[in-house]
């Protein structure tokens, strides 16, 4: 069952429904912040300021669920030519409610973005385990399937995701909008 997004969702406008994910509609908090700063759809990064990663907060109420996070960017190498969509940035699974990614397990370990051409969106998404489960790296980071990943392992549609843009630290010009302190 397909799920519309309002027409003026960052998720939206932002493609990520289309080009990641498809609608799905959002039940748990996800809280991604980088030294301090919080996302918020659509914000922009410096790469300097991603190489360390991230402070994730999942919300919910029972410690008995646990959560998938992946993270991946959709438009390497380049925006104008994303032959290695998706590339996989980092896996964490096995992570308890109401705790964060540092209380999962680390899959495949962070790699900070390091965009090369264009503005790419680093994108978040979290879906619910059926219970704790047993969670194989990919082969490789390129290519890797948001959607496929989630069918394979049986988790359903997310219940969160969050994205930002990034681009090289000389590069000027695009979709601007500053993350929180």
């Amino acid at each position: 069952m397909r799920r519309e997004r309002p027409a003026g969702d960052p998720m939206a406008v932002g493609r990520v429904v289309g080009d990641v994910l498809d609608p799905f509609t959002r039940s748990i908090s996800l809280r991604v912040s980088y030294n301090g700063k919080e996302l918020t759809n659509g914000c922009e990064l410096k790469p300097s300021q991603v190489v360390s990663q991230p402070r994730v907060d999942i919300g919910g109420d029972d410690l008995r669920t646990f959560y998938t996070l992946v993270m991946v960017d959709p438009d390497a190498p380049s925006p104008s030519d994303p032959n290695l969509r998706e590339y996989l940035h980092w896996l964490v699974t096995d992570i308890p409610a109401t705790t964060g990614a540092s209380f999962g397990q680390e899959v495949v370990c962070y790699g900070s973005p390091r965009p090369t051409a264009g503005i790419h969106r680093f994108v978040f998404v979290l879906f619910r385990q059926l219970g704790r489960q047993t969670v194989y790296a990919p082969g490789w980071r390129q290519h890797f399937k948001t959607r496929e990943f989630a069918e394979l392992y049986n988790l359903g549609s997310p219940v969160a995701a969050l994205y930002f843009n990034c681009q090289r630290e000389s590069g000027s010009g695009g979709r601007r909008m500053y993350c929180r302190d």
